[in-house]
C-alpha cells in the first residue's frame, strides 16, 4: 500500500504547496520514498487480494517504474528551476506540476499493482490525462496541439481496450462467475483454458490496438513524437522509459490469458507483425527528423517495435529478451532525454541545425550524450547490445527470414542515430550557448547501470528474468 499511498498523499501535499523550491524537495524525497517501498516489495510479498496483486512479472516494472520515477525527479528539479527562471514557465503554470507528476507515478503504480482488469484499465487511463496535462504546460500553440493530439488518440485506444476488457469479462463470465471474479486476474489466469476462443480472439485484437496505441506502435504512434517535443523533457523521460511500459504490461497480462487457453489465436504472429512495422518505419523516420526530442521519440517507437517483437517470437529467450531490452532501454533513453533537455536549455532550441561541437563547448553533456546514444543503438559494451543480441538470436533459431528483416530495420536505425549524433556533438561549434546547471547524476548512474549491465548480469536477476520469462509463455 505505500507503493500507492506515498504518491497519493505527496500529490495532496503538493498541491497546496506554492513554493516551488520547496515542493520540488518534497517530489524528490516522495519519489525516494516510493522507491525503497518497492525494494520492500522485494522482500516481502503480500497476498493477492480482489483489487491488488504483486508477482514476478509486475515486481520487474514495479521497481523499474519508481527507480525511473526518483531519477527524473532529481533531473526535474533543475531542469524546472532552470525554465523558470528564463521566464518559459510561470508560476501560474508550475502550480501543481508536481502534484501531478506523483498523480501520474501514482497512476502507473496502480496499474501496474491491479489484480482488477477494470481497476488496471482505469488507472492506465489516470496515467495518461495527467500526462496529457503536463505535456501541454508550456500553453503555447505547438503545446496545446500536442496535448489534444495526445488526448484524442489515447482516448480512441483507451476506448478500443476498454472494449476488450469488457470482452474478456464476457468470455470469462461462464467459467469464472458474475461479477468481481470475473475480472479478477488470479481468476481469470485459473479459469482461462475454459474461455470462449472466438470471443477472446475478438477481445485481443482490441486491446492489441488499443493498448498498442499507448505503447507507441506504428501506425497508431502519431501523438508520440509531438508529445516528446513539445512537452517539458522530464515527462519526455518518463513517457518514453515508464508509460509505455506500462501499457505493454497491460498487453502481457492479457496475452498470457492467450497462452493458457489452447483454443484461442497465437498471439505471437499479430505482436511479430506490428513490432517488425514499428521498427522499420521509426528506423527511416529518423533520418528525416530536425527536432532532437522528436527524434529521439521515433528512437522510443523503434525499441518498443523491438519489445514487442521479441515478446511476439516468445519462448525462454524471447520473452527474456524481451524484457531485458525493455529495462534497458529505459534506463537509457531516461539518461538520453536528461542529457537532450540540459542541451536544449543550452542551445536555446531543440533544432538539430542549431546545434554542433557540443563536446567542445559542454564536454560533459557531449559526452554522455554520445554515450548515450552509443548504448541507445546497441553498440557494446552496453547492455542494450546484449538484450538486442538475445533478440537476435532466438529470431535466427526459429524464423531466419524474419531475423533478416530485423536486423535490416536495426542497421537503418543504427546509422541514422550516428548521423544525427556526429553532427550535435562533434565539428565547430554552432548555434548559440548559454550556462547550464546541469543534474549529472541521474545520467551516471542510468548509463552506469547500463554498462554493467552489458559486463555483468547478476545471477539473481537472471534467475529472476528467466522465471518471469517462463510466465510469460
Amino acid at each position: 500500500m505505500l507503493v500507492l499511498l506515498i504518491p497519493l498523499i505527496a500529490a495532496a501535499l503538493l498541491a497546496a504547496i506554492p513554493n516551488y523550491r520547496i515542493s520540488a524537495r518534497l517530489n524528490v524525497l516522495a519519489s525516494l520514498l516510493s522507491l525503497l517501498a518497492a525494494i520492500g516489495l522485494l522482500l516481502h510479498r503480500p497476498a493477492p487480494n480482489q483489487y491488488l496483486l504483486v508477482d514476478d512479472l509486475n515486481s520487474v516494472f514495479i521497481l523499474l517504474n519508481t527507480l525511473v520515477g526518483f531519477t527524473t525527479s532529481v533531473f526535474s528539479a533543475s531542469y524546472i528551476a532552470h525554465e523558470q527562471e528564463t521566464g518559459r514557465l510561470t508560476p501560474r503554470y508550475l502550480r501543481y506540476y508536481h502534484a501531478m507528476f506523483q498523480l501520474m507515478l501514482l497512476g502507473m503504480n496502480l496499474a501496474l499493482l491491479a489484480n482488477n482488469i477494470g481497476l488496471m484499465w482505469v488507472a492506465v487511463e489516470l496515467a495518461t490525462l495527467t500526462t496529457v496535462v503536463m505535456v501541454g504546460i508550456y500553453r503555447t500553440h505547438e503545446a496545446i496541439e500536442a496535448a489534444w493530439k495526445y488526448f484524442i488518440l489515447g482516448s480512441v485506444g483507451i476506448a478500443l481496450a476498454l472494449f476488450g476488457t469488457i470482452l474478456v469479462y464476457l468470455a470469462a463470465r461462464a467459467s469464472a462467475g458474475e461479477g468481481m471474479d470475473a475480472m479478477v486476474w488470479t481468476s481469470l489466469l485459473a479459469h482461462a483454458h475454459s474461455f470462449d476462443p472466438a470471443l477472446l480472439n475478438i477481445a485481443f485484437v482490441f486491446l492489441l490496438l488499443g493498448y498498442g496505441t499507448k505503447v507507441g506502435l506504428a501506425p497508431m504512434h502519431a501523438w508520440l513524437p509531438d508529445a516528446h517535443a513539445e512537452g517539458p523533457t522530464p515527462i519526455s523521460a518518463v513517457l518514453s522509459g515508464l508509460l509505455l511500459n506500462v501499457a505493454l504490461y497491460a498487453l502481457l497480462r492479457f496475452k498470457m490469458l492467450l497462452a493458457a487457453n489452447h483454443g484461442s489465436i497465437a498471439p505471437g504472429p499479430l505482436m511479430i507483425a506490428l513490432g517488425l512495422l514499428s521498427l522499420i518505419f521509426a528506423g527511416f523516420m529518423l533520418y528525416r527528423r530536425r527536432d532532437i526530442k522528436r527524434m529521439f521519440a521515433y528512437s522510443s517507437i523503434e525499441h518498443m517495435g523491438i519489445i514487442v517483437f521479441a515478446f511476439g517470437m516468445a519462448g525462454p529467450l524471447g520473452n527474456f529478451a524481451g524484457l531485458l531490452q525493455m529495462t534497458m532501454h529505459s534506463l537509457t533513453k531516461s539518461a538520453i532525454f536528461f542529457s537532450v533537455g540540459h542541451v536544449a536549455q543550452v542551445k536555446g532550441t531543440q533544432r538539430i541545425a542549431e546545434m554542433g561541437g557540443l563536446t567542445e563547448t559542454h564536454p560533459v553533456l557531449g559526452w554522455t550524450l554520445v554515450a548515450g546514444v552509443l548504448a541507445i543503438a546497441g553498440l557494446p559494451p552496453f547492455g542494450v547490445f546484449t538484450s538486442e543480441f538475445l533478440v537476435v538470436s532466438s529470431t535466427f533459431a526459429q524464423q531466419p527470414l524474419l531475423a533478416v528483416m530485423l536486423v535490416c530495420g536495426l542497421l537503418i536505425s543504427f546509422g541514422a542515430l550516428l548521423w544525427r549524433v556526429t553532427a550535435v556533438a562533434f565539428g565547430e561549434p554552432r548555434g548559440p550557448t548559454g550556462p547550464v546547471q546541469a543534474s549529472y547524476v541521474p545520467i551516471f548512474a542510468h548509463l552506469g547501470l547500463v554498462l554493467v549491465a552489458g559486463i555483468w548480469l547478476p545471477g539473481p536477476l537472471v534467475a529472476w528474468f528467466q522465471h518471469v520469462a517462463t510466465m510469460l509463455g
